[in-house]
């Protein structure tokens, strides 16, 4: 990789491209609005929605969080040009240091069970599948 990887927390300038970085990646689902993600986000520990650009580009975004017992990451994503070129575990990498910097023992994910190659990703990072069931509650309905 010519271009080293800059990891830095998001910034307004950023969002259309954090957007299209996230449908490429299939982060986006019809419920919720990427853009009203964003927006919350920049309320609650802005500093931990950390965009990884190359050259000039938005190529990964990782977006922590820690509430005081456990971390954390949602809208984690490597544009797809750029994947299997260590930006993933560079980006987990820097989450984790965050995290941990603010004493949090361990981060829970939520990955779609049909996506098989990010669950490799994150074992391959030491994470393992917890024997647990995610249930969600919406307090705002879809549009």
């Amino acid at each position: 990789m010519e271009d080293e990887l800059a990891i830095r927390p998001y910034e307004l300038r950023d969002e259309a491209s954090v957007v299209r970085l996230w449908g490429l990646c299939a982060l986006r689902v019809p419920h919720n609005d990427p853009y009203e993600d964003i927006k919350r986000k920049l309320c609650e520990q802005p500093e931990l929605f950390l965009i990884g650009e190359l050259g000039g580009s938005v190529v990964a975004t990782c977006m922590a969080g820690y509430e005081g017992h456990r971390g954390c990451i949602y809208y984690f994503g490597t544009h797809p040009d750029f994947q299997n070129k260590g930006i993933g575990k560079q980006m987990m990498s820097e989450a984790e240091r965050l995290l941990l910097e603010r004493g949090c023992p361990k981060i829970n994910l939520m990955i779609r069970e049909t996506n098989l190659e990010v669950i490799d990703f994150y074992e391959n990072l030491g994470y393992k599948k917890d024997p647990v069931v995610v249930f969600g509650k919406r307090l705002i309905p879809d549009n």
